[in-house]
């Protein structure tokens, strides 16, 4: 099932079990690929659709971590929860040896060999792992093997 499809039904399911936190975060996420759809003039496929759904999940990362600086828990239970939701509709996260496998795999591909050459290896990797891992974590696992040299 495309990703539309099943965002169109999850939404419908969530009205029929009354789920309101579940209601409120997917018509958010519509009313995000609508926009984006909107902005490009064309609708948009699953790979389009999971950089929308990855760009509002750092969003309510960066916003979770702003409530907590803000003792605000009331509000990061509220952001966690749409996040826990809208993570269902991401590709499975690589796993740390994983990717760190694929920054190997790039940083020897591309023949980087300094902290200075970060930007041919983030954009070789970057595209490959979009949706999948996060670019912060992505970019410093990068300088992190860059700067040991291993």
């Amino acid at each position: 099932m495309a990703l539309r499809e099943q965002l169109e039904e999850d939404i419908r399911q969530a009205m029929r079990d009354r789920e309101r936190v579940r209601l409120e975060a997917l018509r958010f996420l519509k009313s995000a690929v609508q926009a984006a759809e909107k902005t490009s003039g064309t609708s948009l496929d699953d790979e389009a659709m999971i950089q929308v759904v990855t760009k509002q999940a750092n969003d309510r990362r960066e916003s979770i971590r702003m409530f907590e600086q803000g003792n605000r828990t009331d509000l990061v239970a509220k952001e966690s929860a749409e996040l826990a939701i809208l993570e269902e509709y991401l590709p499975p996260q690589l796993s740390q040896e994983e990717l760190a496998q694929m920054v190997r795999e790039a940083i020897a591909e591309t023949g980087a060999t300094s902290p200075r050459d970060k930007g041919r290896v983030m954009g070789r990797l970057m595209p490959q792992v979009r949706g999948k891992a996060d670019g912060g974590m992505v970019n410093a696992m990068v300088t992190e093997i860059l700067d040991s040299g291993s």
